[in-house]
């Protein structure tokens, strides 16, 4: 009698385990916590350092943007610019745009390589640091090249100036942080880790 119930016992369990509904949905994982305290300080480094690249980005464009070469029509200094020199207006602008976009790719990367700070603290820092870095670029860039075409005396009636480069919309100081933010956002989702690769080993 004990063996015909144990047999039943290890019939059932056996038709059980192979009836039974695999577990599709495993144990929950605590997920890492978000670092913020720790992460403060680099990012307050990472924010200040990358701002400083706006000087070297602006004295780029000083360099390469082209002047516009304008004729004096009036004797009250009245001037218009020369056949097709007018386009150097959109140059200006698209030279300081693809400055802006390398300088942020740059931030973007270098952001990234610190593995030990990945996270949103660190990420917000260095667009941070990229936005100020495309003003302050925009601010130091102006600055040279007014300086370095600038008009001591007034010109000559017919005579032909070059004038200063101009940055003729103020929202280029946008294509450093957007670049940054993409690219600090692509290559966390290629990471694909849910620590981002913090932990080391």
């Amino acid at each position: 009698m004990v063996d015909s119930a144990g047999k039943a016992a290890h019939r059932s369990s056996a038709v059980a385990d192979a009836w039974s509904v695999p577990n599709l949905f495993p144990p929950h994982r605590a997920r890492p916590k978000v670092v913020v305290k720790a992460d403060l300080l680099p990012a307050v480094s990472v924010l200040s350092t990358a701002g400083l690249l706006g000087i070297p980005l602006g004295w780029l464009w000083s360099l390469m943007a082209p002047p516009q070469r304008e004729r004096v029509v009036t004797a009250d200094g009245q001037r218009v610019p020369l056949e097709l020199e007018s386009w150097h207006r959109f140059d200006d602008l698209a030279i300081y745009g693809f400055l802006a976009l390398a300088t942020g790719l740059l931030i973007g990367v270098i952001a990234w390589l610190m593995r030990e700070r990945r996270g949103p603290v660190v990420f917000v820092a260095a667009a941070g640091g990229a936005a100020l870095a495309g003003w302050l670029g925009t601010q130091i860039g102006v600055a040279f090249v007014n300086s370095k075409y600038a008009i001591d005396t007034a010109p000559a009636l017919g005579a032909v100036i070059s004038a200063a480069p101009q940055l003729e919309s103020g929202w280029i100081w946008l294509a450093a942080p957007l670049v940054t933010s993409l690219v600090y956002a692509l290559l966390a989702a290629w990471n694909g880790r849910e620590d981002l690769g913090r932990r080391l080993g």
